[in-house]
């Protein structure tokens, strides 16, 4: 706390009165970069003919969108400290065009769209808090490091797509 109020200019005291503990802190701190996620998430342009095709783009986006702010990813794998739900617009989305597919006979009727969404979401978040222990533990995937980002989310997309489908 000593270090959060001389980098924020103000003293530790100002920080207890707003936000009362350092967990008030965090989920105030949690709060904002849930905020961030679901205002880049609903700016997201995500088009696409058919369900499965905006789902496949709306995991593209997100990869890329987390991938563009790994501060942020990290903040949001340690929300389990927390009430707050950060990734609960992301997996709305993604339960959405499910169902949806669902409906026109795309996707597979014994798909649970809310534990698919989250799985979805999954491999892409734990693979960014990841990405260098996963690189350094196969090392296979290591040689290529640079374009191993970019393999992992197309890779990710296609299973969770080819997963999914009827």
């Amino acid at each position: 706390m000593d270090q959060i109020a001389r980098r924020a200019g103000v003293n530790k005291q100002l920080l207890f009165y707003y936000f009362h503990s350092k967990r008030g802190l965090f989920n105030a701190v949690l709060t904002r970069g849930a905020a961030e996620l679901e205002q880049a998430l609903a700016s997201l342009a995500v088009g696409g003919e058919g369900p499965l095709d905006r789902m496949g783009a709306a995991l593209a986006a997100q990869f890329d969108f987390l991938a563009a702010h790994p501060d942020l990813v990290m903040l949001l794998t340690q929300a389990g400290r927390s009430d707050a739900r950060p990734f609960a617009p992301a997996i709305k989305r993604l339960v959405i065009l499910l169902a949806e597919g669902q409906g026109l006979g795309q996707v597979r009727d014994d798909v649970d769209p809310h534990l698919a969404a989250a799985q979805a979401l999954v491999l892409m978040v734990a693979y960014l808090g990841l990405e260098s222990l996963i690189a350094a533990s196969a090392p296979p995937l290591g040689a290529d490091e640079p374009a191993l980002r970019a393999r992992w989310k197309e890779a990710a997309v296609k299973l969770v797509l080819e997963g999914v489908r009827a």
